[in-house]
């Protein structure tokens, strides 16, 4: 037994140490990954000295390469560029590291990041060119024995430091790094992202957990509460003079002198218990009253609707509306007929992000004026004209069919993107839906004719929809038409 459980000890050994090898081999190789890029830099450098009026244009189009065919975002591939671009030009023992394997490309971007004011400081002249080897080594000593994440917190205070940086210094920089951003997620969620100064972010958060506290504490006055004189003002409230004499429901013993159905007090507590002519009777309550269902939501579900509220409607209160109908930016949710009108719940889709819950896509369509009905029908829509620009009919098409720009791995919605004519309709291409297609200002220009040859792309639209993309290299890239299950 005890060889078997050293046999198994020394598995795990095995297995972890293999693991650890081979995330040290694809450190190494994402070095020479990374060198590569830089190499590409260089020529880039090279493009641009030759064709200086261009600058913006080979650039954007040497990144839609890249990202095309390492299926990358833009984002990604244009850090992975910067990130090469320091790393080989001014942080050779940090190069050095990363080839051996010793440390990650994660490592790696969160050195060349906080590194830039040593950077700034050396080319401002505000410290001597050898403090970069310093930070070097310094950033080393801590990204080779620590994960990338406790290395970026330690490296920013190397940096200030070494750069001569004050706290009040640092938090004025960091002002300047304010964003609000989204992710979207699974189910229809998103992260909303808000990077603000420390302070502001701690009170908002105390802010909203006073006004959920409240509105918790509040649970106990949700249940609604009638006078006794209303108990028979229902609509289906039955009266004694409403009865025939030879009704068998006048000898009703739980109708009470108002025509209230109710059951003996016996059954109930005293404090459902009234009195009338004909004896002493007890009200259902459950007869006649409203119930609300409980807020059984946590303290965080609450403190998300509340910030929900106070942002879209101004106001969390029943007077301006909840967050829902505050939302007046630009919104295109493409649903069936069928649905919007209740006959099934089919999922409708939030174009440029995924689906949506039909009863939030039905609450949006009755808000009116902030959404943009669409109700797909393949007879009788116009698919061409012989005019320049898409009939309106033909752009509904195109947001609905497009979601987002067509571009490989591009994720901008349809809203802020332009409808392009795939073949130059000044060289005979028509106007029509097998020919347009929604590209985003920075891919759409890719393929503009003031673009010398040696850089400009190329775009046709197959059969079924499909964009094929030529890039300056002859590679073909092809985007699918966006799938949307709710119509399968």
């Amino acid at each position: 037994m005890a060889i078997t459980h050293i046999d198994d000890i020394e598995q795990r050994q095995l297995l972890l140490d293999a693991w650890v090898e081979k995330r040290r081999r694809i450190a190494a190789l994402e070095a020479e990954a990374s060198t590569l890029l830089a190499d590409r830099m260089r020529l880039l450098d090279a493009d641009v000295r030759e064709h200086p009026h261009h600058r913006e244009a080979i650039h954007r189009s040497m990144i839609a390469e890249y990202s095309a065919a390492g299926h990358l975002s833009k984002g990604s591939i244009e850090y992975a560029f910067t990130d090469a671009l320091f790393l080989d030009a001014d942080h050779p023992a940090v190069r050095e590291s990363f080839h051996r394997g010793d440390i990650t490309a994660a490592h790696v971007r969160e050195i060349v990041r906080a590194g830039a004011i040593v950077r700034q400081a050396v080319r401002d002249g505000r410290v001597d060119a050898s403090t970069l080897s310093l930070y070097d080594a310094a950033a080393l000593v801590v990204a080779e024995r620590d994960c990338p994440m406790r290395t970026r917190a330690l490296l920013r205070q190397i940096a200030a430091s070494l750069a001569g940086e004050t706290v009040t210094d640092r938090h004025r920089r960091a002002a300047g790094e304010r964003s609000v951003t989204m992710k979207s997620l699974d189910d229809g969620l998103a992260l909303l992202q808000v990077v603000l100064p420390e302070h502001l972010a701690a009170a908002i958060l105390d802010r909203l957990t006073k006004l959920a506290q409240q509105v918790i504490a509040a649970r106990r006055d949700a249940d609604p509460v009638r006078p006794l004189d209303a108990r028979d003002a229902g609509p289906d409230a039955i009266f004694l003079t409403d009865l025939l004499p030879d009704d068998p429901r006048r000898d009703d013993p739980i109708l009470n002198e108002h025509g209230t159905r109710c059951r003996p007090d016996h059954e109930l507590s005293d404090e459902h218990v009234i009195h009338g002519e004909g004896g002493t009777f007890a009200v259902d309550p459950s007869l006649d009253i409203e119930h609300v269902p409980a807020d059984e939501r946590t303290i965080d579900q609450v403190r998300a609707d509340l910030l929900s509220d106070l942002l879209l409607a101004s106001d969390p209160s029943a007077a301006s509306g909840t967050g829902l109908e505050g939302i007046k930016a630009r919104v295109q949710v493409t649903v069936a007929a069928s649905t919007l009108a209740g006959a099934d719940d089919r999922p409708a889709e939030l174009d440029g992000f995924g689906p949506l819950h039909p009863d939030i896509a039905r609450a949006i369509a009755a808000l009116g004026d902030s959404w943009s009905r669409l109700f797909l029908d393949h007879t009788g829509m116009v698919t061409a004209t012989d005019a320049y620009s898409p009939t309106e009919a033909m752009r509904r098409h195109l947001r609905a069919r497009d979601q987002h720009c067509r571009f490989p791995g591009c994720r901008m919605p349809v809203h802020r993107c332009q409808i392009d004519h795939n073949h130059d309709h000044a060289k005979g291409g028509r106007t029509s839906n097998d020919n347009l297609a929604h590209f985003c200002a920075g891919h759409h220009v890719l393929k503009h004719p003031d673009i010398p040859d040696s850089y400009r792309w190329s775009a046709r639209q197959l059969p079924g929809g499909e964009i094929e993309w030529i890039s300056p290299l002859d590679r073909v890239y092809t985007d699918a038409v966006p799938r949307r299950v709710m119509f399968v």
